[in-house]
This record gives structure tokens, sequence and C-alpha cells, in this order.
């Protein structure tokens, strides 16, 4: 999976590594894009205010995601989420994760990326 970390987590609150290092101890192969420390565009109402710039933040975000090789993006941020949503791959709250590692139901993003690397591997 490839981590975004949101905004309010890296730059307001100061915190980069826990959320990662939790992801990896329940079991994920975490991995980090470029420009990680990058907004993806929603910040809050910032996609609603400015669309244009908003966009181009996305767009930016999303392909240094993609060129992760992962196959699903986790987020802990619902505007995050929000605005990374749509694009090829997946994206789930990291505690939906944490919640499927500890007993509770897959989340549906995390499914349908299970389903789509089993579709590109050999038969």
């Amino acid at each position: 999976m490839a981590y975004h970390s949101a905004c309010s987590l890296q730059h307001g609150q100061q915190l980069t590594g826990v959320p990662k290092a939790l992801l990896q101890r329940a079991g994920f192969t975490v991995k980090e894009p470029a420009e990680a420390h990058l907004c993806c565009g929603s910040a809050g109402t910032y996609n609603i205010l400015q669309p244009e710039i908003a966009a181009r933040l996305r767009d930016r975000k999303l392909g240094n995601l993609d060129r992760t090789g992962a196959d699903l993006i986790a987020a802990g941020n619902i505007g995050c989420l929000t605005q990374l949503a749509g694009d090829r791959m997946p994206v789930v709250h990291s505690v939906e994760l944490l919640d499927w590692m500890a007993g509770g139901p897959e989340p549906a993003a995390a499914a349908a990326a299970r389903a789509a690397r089993a579709a590109r591997l050999p038969a």
C-alpha cells in the first residue's frame, strides 16, 4: 500500500512516523511516495475555494502514489480520502485497515485491490 500522510497529521501535529509504523506492525508493506510532504489538494476547503490548484496538487500526488507500484492508498483524513478517490487505486482509511487486521471486516477498497492484483497474476 502507498501511504498518504495528511497535512493535519504531518504539518499540524508533527506526526509522520506513527501512522506508518502502526500499519507496518499490523503486517502491511507501506510504501511512501516521492514528495510525501506535499498536500493532496484537499486542505480543508481548499479544493472548493481553489479547485484548479487543488486539481493540480491532486494529480501530482496521485502520480507520485502511482509510481510507488502500490495497489491501494491508505490515508487517515476524510478530506484526503475524498480528494484522492476515483483514480486507478482504491483509497481506504488507515483505521479501517487496522480494524481488519484486528479481526474486523475487510475494507471494500482492500478487497478491490486484492481482486485487481489477482486478476493481473498469470494463471
